[in-house]
């Protein structure tokens, strides 16, 4: 059985987790790190899942997919939000569980902004071809927006417009 839902509380372990495994495995996908979060105590991640925004992907009850929403906050860009930490367990990825983490968040981001927004790596082709077909379009690149260690990520700057 599989369900995508908003994180709550309970959470925590499980997320905790799942994220330290998508720094771990992707390093390249991420702003933080592996080392910085693996120091981190519980309360931190349970504190993110505390603000909102954070869904999961669950398979037989366990997290296995994440990814999260937030809105800006400045008066003249509440109209945009972003889809961000997208990741689903190798074992999931290529069962539609990505698709459907998107397709949540979009629903719920729909109701609070005009426009999502996302940053993937110019690399990360599996994830590029979900999100056109999500309907997201790329508009700009973002040079270097990665430094990992010695090496720079480009990353493919997209947006979905939820409302005309």
């Amino acid at each position: 059985m599989r369900i995508v839902r908003e994180l709550v509380s309970e959470d925590a372990c499980a997320f905790r987790e799942l994220r330290l495994e998508a720094l771990h495995l992707h390093p390249d996908a991420f702003g933080s790190s592996y080392e910085v979060e693996t120091n981190q105590p519980l309360s931190e991640f349970g504190g993110r899942i505390a603000k909102g925004g954070l869904f999961g992907g669950f398979v037989d009850g366990r997290l296995s997919g994440m990814a999260g929403f937030f809105a800006c906050e400045a008066v003249n860009l509440r109209h945009k939000g972003v889809l961000f930490g997208m990741y689903v367990r190798e074992s999931e990825q290529g069962t539609g569980l990505a698709e459907e983490i998107v397709a949540t968040i979009v629903d719920y981001a729909r109701e609070r902004v005009e426009q999502l927004q996302l940053s993937v790596a110019t690399t990360n082709n599996r994830a590029i071809r979900l999100y056109r077909r999500l309907g997201f379009n790329a508009y700009a690149t973002e040079p270097k927006a990665l430094k990992v260690g010695q090496r720079y990520i480009d990353e493919l700057l997209m947006v979905r417009f939820l409302s005309a």
